[in-house]
């Protein structure tokens, strides 16, 4: 199994997750894209319980049930959090090896980018993916 490793630009904020992740898809969401500053955010969704975040944290609400989370001193954003639904999405940027992410889906592609030529052959979802 791979371990996932990573951290913030500056290193104050480090994370681990031995686990299996649940799933690893690319989010072309408006909320992500503002978010992360990016045309879409590839992240990999774990348990909450198998993800261990040390250093200090800050985080803010960008919808009533997303936590997204990202270091105080340098800005990086590493996570999306659903407390309600016991999930966490680790940013695909942030891993020490970007290497361990494989993406399965695409999921909310009507809000993508015009630009964006999604011809990779995964699973395409206009909005979220169909419950696992």
């Amino acid at each position: 199994m791979a371990k996932y490793e990573g951290g913030c630009l500056c290193g104050a904020v480090r994370y681990r997750a031995d686990a299996a992740p649940i799933n690893e898809r690319v989010c072309h969401c408006r909320l992500c894209q503002k978010a992360i500053g990016a045309a879409f955010n590839a992240r990999v969704l774990f348990r909450i319980d198998d993800v261990t975040i040390e250093g200090p944290l800050a985080t803010v609400n960008s919808s009533p049930d997303l936590k997204r989370g990202y270091c105080p001193h340098c800005g990086t954003t590493m996570f999306s959090r659903r407390d309600a639904a016991g999930i966490i999405g680790i940013t695909s940027g942030s891993l020490d090896d970007p290497s361990f992410f494989k993406p399965q889906m695409h999921i909310f592609t009507a809000s993508k980018q015009a630009w964006v030529q999604l011809d990779d052959g995964l699973p395409q979802y206009e909005g979220a993916p169909p419950p696992a």
